[in-house]
């Protein structure tokens, strides 16, 4: 198995520290708001590895982090307390925030078949930890109070930079404008461990502690959860490329200089989803979340199937087009799936399984290659071999590719809600004799494959395979 090493800037073969288990840890999502499609492509990646490590024969725990207890924006701890921020426009407590927009981020999991981490650690529940950490930084002179605040200080970690592989003078350059100084920091990097005097005056959720009655920075929670959980030597480390700098260089900082020992050997990260102006994100005004693409009739697992098209190292441009031929590609490849199994037929050759099966392997084994992975599932197809053991191959392949291959077809509610509600809107204007917009919400329609017919007994429709 071959990774891209964020750490190390290449290519490098993969060996754990313990050959019978690898320890996987993912930056989980801060639950103010729902998961923008661009986040869930990471959880995509992130499950086809944990999953294609499994494949391999590896015994895989993996944890991953949910930040309920704010989520600063801008760089370093400056901006707005995302959850707070949520919690007043919604009318609603910050616990009550949380609870509501993880349970639909699970939901949205398992909408996407990406398997639920074996842990899932919500920030509040690590008060304990954070402390334990802080006090040790401070005990051993990485970590100083100023301003009734503690903070890390990032003059006493020599390979600070070393994740992103910037410099210290680079980063003083590209500090925006619009960034507001921390006055208590002795350096500009320094990041905050606890705050118990912050801007935000009105923070509601506060614990004590013996630095005073507060609450702890973002960067502490997935160093702390991850020592806690995983222990003290992490294989990989995953999560988006915009959080190798500040929050994963943060993280390396203060385990290590915790710890006294390299902490992770493999950080992964996973490209951005952009659409035609740049990249897309909550943050920008991109309300583009699952929810949105069903409600447009799209299957969550056709956005699986379209994030596996590419590599997830490389930036994927997504556009409402591209996802109408991604649905095509996948109707198509279920329809002859589907032939197949209504013509079964042959014995397993389970010497040719093997063959495929390792071509399968080498594709995934080559960082990652999902692109690659589904060639390998197209050539099965393609092949001479007999149903039954085309049939076998790929179940077996979905197992790591998640995209529901064997399942018969079935129509989920959003789908056909939406589709009784574009039949609706259809049938209005051609009472009122609107068949230009009659005519535009068929053709729509049609682009997903989806066929209305009018009948005397009314508008019915079918999925065009």
């Amino acid at each position: 198995m071959k990774l891209y090493n964020t750490l190390t800037k290449k290519v490098e073969e993969f060996i754990a520290n313990d050959k019978k288990l690898v320890t996987m840890y993912t930056c989980g999502p801060t639950v103010y708001y729902y998961a923008h499609i661009g986040n869930l492509r990471t959880y995509i990646s992130e499950d086809v590895l944990e999953k294609g490590l499994k494949y391999l024969g590896y015994n895989v725990k993996r944890c991953m982090n949910i930040t309920d207890v704010g989520h600063l924006t801008g760089d370093g701890d400056t901006g707005e307390d995302k959850l707070m921020t949520a919690a007043k426009k919604e009318h609603k407590s910050v616990l009550d925030i949380a609870k509501f927009y993880t349970e639909a981020f699970l939901k949205d999991l398992e909408r996407l078949n990406i398997k639920k981490p074996e842990i899932i650690s919500p920030a509040t529940e690590n008060i304990d930890f954070y402390i334990k950490m802080i006090n040790k930084l401070l005990k051993d002179g990485y970590a100083y109070e100023s301003g009734g605040n503690i903070y890390f200080d990032t003059s006493k970690f020599s390979k600070y930079y070393e994740l992103s592989g910037r410099s210290k003078d680079d980063l003083l350059l590209a500090v925006r404008d619009d960034v507001e100084a921390d006055n208590n920091k002795k350096n500009p990097f320094d990041f905050g461990l606890w705050f118990t005097n912050s801007k935000f005056k009105d923070q509601e959720l506060k614990w004590d502690s013996p630095f005073g009655h507060g609450y702890p920075g973002w960067h502490i929670e997935c160093s702390a959860i991850a020592i806690r959980n995983l222990g003290e030597y992490l294989d990989i480390h995953c999560g988006g490329v915009d959080n190798i700098f500040p929050h994963h260089t943060n993280e390396i900082a203060q385990s290590e200089c915790y710890l006294g020992h390299k902490w992770c050997n493999y950080w992964v990260h996973m490209e951005f989803l952009n659409d035609k102006s740049g990249k897309m994100s909550k943050s920008k005004g991109d309300s583009k979340d699952l929810n949105s693409l069903i409600e447009k009739g799209y299957d969550p697992i056709v956005y699986r199937y379209f994030c596996l098209q590419s590599h997830y190292r490389k930036v994927l441009v997504y556009s409402l087009e591209s996802l109408d031929m991604a649905t095509n590609a996948y109707n198509k490849l279920k329809s002859k799936i589907k032939n197949l199994k209504n013509n079964s037929s042959g014995d397993i050759d389970y010497s040719k399984v093997k063959e495929y099966q390792d071509k399968f392997k080498e594709a995934f084994s080559n960082d990652m290659n999902t692109s690659l992975m589904l060639t390998c599932l197209y050539d099965v197809i393609k092949s001479d071999l007999n149903n039954n053991t085309k049939l076998y191959l790929i179940e077996d392949f979905d197992k790591v590719l998640s995209l529901s291959l064997l399942e018969d077809e079935k129509i989920s509610k959003e789908l056909e809600n939406y589709i009784s509600e574009k039949i609706a809107l259809r049938n209005e204007a051609k009472k009122n004799k609107d068949y230009s917009l009659a005519d535009s919400i068929r053709d729509e329609l049609l682009s997903k494959n989806i066929v209305i017919k009018d009948t005397r007994e009314g508008t019915t429709f079918e999925i065009r395979k």
